[in-house]
């Protein structure tokens, strides 16, 4: 068992262990807006009774990895997570063209968020299902901040997997699960309501509802007024720092999802003490 391993084995296996999860994060967050798009677009022509396009296989795992640029594929021994990037000082073995530094800043958020989920819970089954939380989190805070989508193959499943996760770990929280899965999802459809009738505008998208709800399923109700003031919070801080620093964006739109990523984050590493703070505050 991985929780029997000496402290001096166990952490580098983590750790290699996060850098290949988040390794394979940047392959959905970098394909599966893509395949929906195709998905889409086949659906609109189907619809359209217009004749199919002849596509090449396109997946998680078809074709193999190759450079953004110049199509080459990457040698497995540059692919290496973290490891391939500083060997190859962030370009490609062929045409010399920079690759995105997301590719190595994914694969170390993958790696922080299971050792914080490792060194916070431990070692356990409970871990494994929190670790998948945390990872899908930022697989949707990555493609929202993007392509603004929130892909409900992602958003739906973890709502899912939250209420069996109270209902394995935590029985008596599932009726408070519920209501926070009902609640997450029904106060940002009302406030977006809301904000189109007083403004004519749409302030946020339907996945936001949904990834607020997959967050009340895995944290109860009682966390979501918490998520909402730290995401809300810090969303207004970087929009005011965003739109000071660079003018042109002045007015864009900002996605949602990020924040409410990172308030999940926070609540599902440091919920307990953070929670009975916020109640302190509050009494």
């Amino acid at each position: 068992m991985l929780a029997d391993l000496p402290p001096s084995l166990f952490w580098p296996l983590v750790i290699v262990l996060g850098l290949c999860l988040g390794s394979f994060l940047n392959v959905v967050i970098t394909r599966l807006p893509v395949m929906l798009m195709h998905g889409w677009r086949s659906e609109a022509r189907e619809a359209l009774e217009l004749e199919e396009e002849s596509t090449a296989t396109f997946n998680l795992i078809t074709p193999a990895s190759q450079c953004p640029a110049c199509n080459t594929p990457i040698a497995w021994h540059d692919n290496i997570p973290l490891i391939g990037y500083i060997k190859r000082r962030g370009q490609c073995a062929n045409c010399k063209q920079h690759i995105s530094l997301q590719y190595p800043l994914i694969e170390l958020a993958g790696m922080a968020l299971i050792v914080a989920v490792l060194g916070i819970h431990g070692a356990s089954l409970q871990s494994v299902f929190l670790a998948g939380a945390c990872l899908s989190l930022l697989v949707l805070a990555v493609i929202d901040f993007r392509t603004q989508l929130l892909p409900d193959i992602i958003t739906l499943p973890l709502l899912w997997v939250g209420l069996g996760y109270q209902l394995l770990f935590q029985p008596l929280m599932l009726h408070a699960a519920v209501i926070g899965a009902m609640a997450g999802y029904l106060s940002l459809w009302s406030f977006y309501w809301l904000f189109k009738l007083v403004t004519g505008k749409e302030g946020m998208g339907y996945g936001d509802f949904k990834l607020l709800a997959a967050l009340g399923a895995w944290l109860g109700w009682q966390a979501l007024p918490m998520m909402l003031i730290l995401s809300a919070g810090v969303g207004a801080l970087v929009g005011i720092l965003v739109q000071l620093a660079v003018p042109r964006l002045r007015g864009a739109p900002m996605p949602f999802g990020p924040f409410l990523a990172m308030a999940g984050w926070i609540a599902l590493l440091a919920g307990a003490p953070l929670q009975a703070a916020y109640q302190g505050l509050i009494s």
